[in-house]
């Protein structure tokens, strides 16, 4: 990494958003000072991001940057960080089937953008949100690091593909440390509403049918927000080689029926199933092997599916 100062300054895409807002929590907390440069995406409604960063402003080591990673002449302008996490990108997989267009330009050309900047700057360490997404009808589970042949089965997959191999050019051409870190369907509170646990959660309150695509025998590898932003940290010093993938999941999958059980035990709500046809673009399961980021960055998921769903529960009623 660069050398670093008293205090690291780290630039943060997308940190207003779910993710970002945690991550941007855990760094003011540990003495970092913290650009954010996020375009507020009406993708949900910016009010919650919002709310996600209403704490963060009245901090001295905090700065919001409102723009888009497109638009290259506001990124030539940003200063001089230490670290880059790029958490920026249009998310989700079934919206991208829908606008493939968008995505293309947002998530790759937006990536290549930051790498540009990185490489003018001589940023030297560059963190990059990919998603398990990559790996997707790929039947040898759990899925490794190691899997040469991803079979991505939505646009907005084969654009996370892509940035992992932008990182893989840049770190090869101009020494760039690039650390691509594939979440693993993230969960907990600011939990972006459109996610199945929150939509599932906001509909059962108010004793809506909650839409369930296939019979229920998908599983998902549900990831705890605070485990995803312990594993970020972690990559923002990781120096053992320029460039790396790594798995973040909790690596203990939960089937679709159970994690309807579980909302059910928190919220004290019984769920009215709308069964629907499977949906084009959904993986059948995620399921991650965790080991190389347990050897190599240290991470150590602690929050058990329940014990986050409690959480994510508690918070969903304190924020109705």
């Amino acid at each position: 990494m660069s050398e670093i100062k008293n205090q690291p300054h780290a630039l943060v895409t997308g940190g207003a958003g779910f993710i970002g807002s945690h991550l941007v929590d855990l760094l003011l907390g540990k003495d970092w000072e913290v650009t954010v440069l996020d375009n507020f995406d009406p993708f949900y409604d910016p009010i919650l991001k919002r709310e996600n960063i209403s704490q963060h402003l009245s901090s001295p080591s905090y700065t919001l940057i409102e723009g888009d990673i497109r638009d290259q002449e506001l990124i030539d302008q940003l200063g001089e960080f230490d670290v880059i996490v790029h958490l920026a990108a249009k998310a989700g997989v079934r919206p991208s089937i829908l606008n493939p267009t968008e995505y293309q330009d947002v998530n790759v050309k937006g990536t290549q953008n930051m790498l540009e900047f990185a490489r003018k700057r001589q940023i030297k360490q560059f963190v990059f949100a990919s998603s398990s997404s990559v790996y997707g009808i790929s039947p040898n589970v759990p899925w490794r690091e190691a899997d040469a042949v991803l079979q991505p089965i939505s646009p907005y997959a084969s654009t996370k593909v892509s940035g992992e191999l932008l990182g893989h050019v840049y770190s090869h051409l101009y020494g760039i440390r690039f650390v691509g870190l594939r979440f693993f369907t993230v969960f907990g509170p600011r939990q972006r509403p459109d996610l199945a646990i929150h939509k599932f959660a906001e509909k059962m309150i108010h004793k809506q049918p909650i839409p369930v695509f296939g019979d229920g025998s998908t599983r998902r590898d549900y990831t705890f927000v605070g485990d995803i932003v312990q594993g970020i940290e972690k990559a923002m010093h990781f120096e053992d080689n320029n460039y790396q993938i790594f798995n973040l999941a909790n690596g203990n999958p939960v089937y679709l029926t159970d994690m309807i059980h579980f909302l059910e035990e928190e919220l004290n709500v019984k769920a009215i199933i709308d069964r629907q046809p499977e949906q084009p673009g959904d993986v059948p399961q995620t399921v991650a092997d965790i080991h190389l980021a347990e050897k190599l960055l240290g991470y150590k998921p602690e929050t058990s599916f329940k014990e986050g769903v409690k959480k994510f529960s508690e918070w969903k009623k304190c924020h109705q």
